[in-house]
């Protein structure tokens, strides 16, 4: 795929270990949730304007929704507009998914003198793949020296007359483009800097569904109003859509209740994974109805979760489903 991040690109298959069904009476499809559920456990796909910082489109959204809590994914700098995902009450937590994810994002840059193509696209390739970044002084991390993966970077257009570059890069997580503007001028020569800069992609957010505050306020105005909840359905997305860009492992049902009390997920409690799953990568632990559970980090790779009798397949950090929804199973050894 042109212009993907790494979990784009990436092709999972599922792997069966246990063929099982789901009791409709407990839990629910995701995307059949009430909408005061959804204000309460949902994210919504901000556009972030020029001006606030992101903590404050954070509390705008929590005023907008009637909200105690609210978490953005990435800070974006008060005059960097885009994909800000704002991650909704009991949901908050699901930012740490979307914190490590891949970004993308448009940007302008200023050379600060005339330089041919030829030069633009030999340097541009030079910053491709793994960089090396000082973090600005103004940053929330230790300024130090450190890598980060600059997956592509591409020239969109260029303006002689004006010394301007407009151009596309998809990098990892952590990556500062203004610095990576001013690293670029200095292997020119002759100096640069960023002018203008919108995120067009937080892992699996993407342009194509943000939302303003305003249509928010709109949205919301109607459903409590008028009882019109459809523009509040659309604004809102499910909590599981933060998750799309994780590898997943699926449990039993008589599993999930135990789950939702933070115990790790052991091999007898699986049913279905994704292929390609590696020791320590981040999961997505989900019910059969496609429900998130929680996050953890695998202990086991997928062949050996499906190949096993026994042992401890993910270590679970972060519960997201209320108790309750599902029995709790009184047989440990599933989980």
């Amino acid at each position: 795929m042109l212009h993907a991040l790494p979990f784009e690109t990436i092709k999972r298959t599922l792997l069966i270990k246990k063929e099982a069904s789901t009791n409709p009476a407990w839990g629910g499809d995701p995307n059949q949730r009430s909408p005061d559920t959804m204000i309460e456990y949902g994210v919504v796909n901000i556009d972030k304007p020029r001006g606030p910082t992101s903590h404050q489109v954070s509390f705008f959204v929590q005023q907008i929704l009637k909200l105690e809590k609210s978490g953005h994914s990435g800070t974006l700098d008060p005059h960097v507009t885009g994909v800000l995902p704002v991650a909704l009450g009991r949901g908050t937590k699901v930012v740490e998914a979307l914190l490590p994810a891949g970004k993308e994002y448009i940007c302008i840059m200023h050379v600060h003198k005339p330089t041919d193509e030829k030069t633009l696209k030999g340097v541009f390739q030079e910053f491709t793949g793994s960089i090396k970044q000082l973090p600005p002084i103004r940053s929330s991390v230790k300024r130090q020296e450190r890598f980060r993966t600059v997956y592509y970077l591409d020239i969109l257009e260029i303006d002689e007359n004006q010394q301007e570059v407009l151009f596309r890069v998809g990098c990892q997580a952590g990556t500062y483009i203004r610095k990576l503007c001013h690293d670029i001028g200095q292997k020119l020569g002759c100096g640069a800097h960023m002018t203008e800069l919108r995120r067009t992609k937080a892992g699996p957010f993407r342009e194509d569904t943000l939302v303003t505050l305003q249509d928010l306020a709109d949205a919301y105005w109607l459903y409590k109003e008028k009882g019109d909840a459809s523009l509040l359905k659309k604004a809102i997305q499910s909590l599981e859509t933060a998750v799309r860009h994780l590898p997943k492992i699926w449990v039993l049902d008589t599993c999930v209740g135990t789950l939702c009390h933070g115990i790790d997920v052991k091999v007898p409690g699986i049913s279905k994974v994704e292929s390609d799953i590696a020791v320590e990568d981040l999961v997505a632990v989900m019910t059969l109805k496609n429900e998130l559970i929680a996050l953890g980090n695998a202990k086991m790779t997928s062949k050996d979760m499906v190949e096993n009798d026994k042992g401890l397949a993910v270590k679970i950090f972060k519960v997201f489903m209320e108790p309750g929804l599902y029995p709790k199973s009184t047989t440990t050894s599933q989980t």
